[in-house]
């Protein structure tokens, strides 16, 4: 990860035919919409300008149904959904480009076969045994969290090899279960809570690759699901590597349906990716 770079910024937009909650996205070089209501025409042209003005590669939108058209119109296209993300009511990821090679994908071919070997085999509900202790982070454990994530992501699209960052978004409403042995923390996976809408991302899944072999993120993903649902919150999703079949097989062997890819969307590993959306209604667990 890159030290003492501004990753992102929240701006709230209020105009008097227009409103807006988006996030201007340095590290990734995108703006982000994540609500809006009003003009769309006049907001999308805001958003592009501020676009234009940080040379940024890429527009993406949380769009509702009854918006999709005024979307196309303005040059947006759809690459995955959420089924009631708003409140019951589906999202679709709509996203405009900048550029050639943000729009195009040199891994889109490796990424389908994935997916499909993925979706051929039928979904296994058996779990090995552990013997790992498995509980809900505390701000404490934000020293080891953030070793962690760094030691797993050379790059990743938020600061979580920052401590305070971590105790910061636990503050807020991002929810982290843990994997332990012998007190090191060496898995963990996070539930971040949109309380407005509610639902969730399940998200920063990372393992020490030592212990990858014991099945711990599904696991780890299961807990933040029962944790949840005992909050009700029934719309979980999660956008995962289209490069890695171990976290993609995990979402769909715990009952999760695949929704659309996302094309270069983040910069996470080691480069700049695509990603798979994911999305579960815990309501029918």
């Amino acid at each position: 990860m890159l030290s003492g770079q501004k990753y992102s910024e929240q701006k709230q937009i209020n105009r008097v035919t227009y409103q807006a909650n988006i996030i201007i996205d340095y590290f990734n070089l995108r703006v982000r919409v994540v609500e809006h209501r009003g003009n769309l025409f006049s907001l999308l042209e805001e958003v592009h300008q501020i676009a234009v003005q940080h040379s940024f590669e890429k527009i993406i939108c949380m769009a509702k149904y009854e918006d999709l058209c005024d979307f196309m119109a303005s040059g947006f296209m759809i690459e995955a959904m959420i089924q009631k993300y708003f409140i019951g009511s589906d999202a679709y990821f709509v996203t405009k480009y900048y550029t050639n090679e943000r729009r195009n994908s040199e891994k889109w071919l490796e990424e389908d076969k994935i997916i499909n070997d993925i979706l051929r085999k039928p979904r296994e509900n058996k779990l090995t045994d552990t013997h790992f202790l498995i509980r809900k982070a505390t701000p404490g454990d934000a020293e080891q969290l953030a070793t962690l994530y760094d030691t797993v992501f050379q790059i990743y699209p938020t600061p979580l090899n920052n401590p305070d960052y971590i105790q910061q978004v636990m503050k807020d409403s991002t929810i982290f279960y843990v994997v332990e042995d012998n007190g090191v923390i060496v898995s963990s996976a996070s539930a971040e809570v949109n309380s407005t809408f509610y639902n969730a991302e399940l998200t920063d899944c990372a393992t020490l690759d030592a212990y990858r072999k014991h099945g711990l993120m599904k696991k780890l993903l299961m807990q933040l699901e029962k944790e949840l649902m005992n909050n009700g919150i029934y719309c979980a999703y999660s956008i995962a590597r289209a490069l890695s079949y171990g976290m993609n097989k995990s979402f769909y062997q715990l009952g999760y349906s695949y929704t659309g890819r996302l094309t270069n969307n983040c910069y996470i590993f080691d480069k700049i990716e695509d990603m798979n959306v994911w999305v579960k209604d815990l309501s029918r667990n």
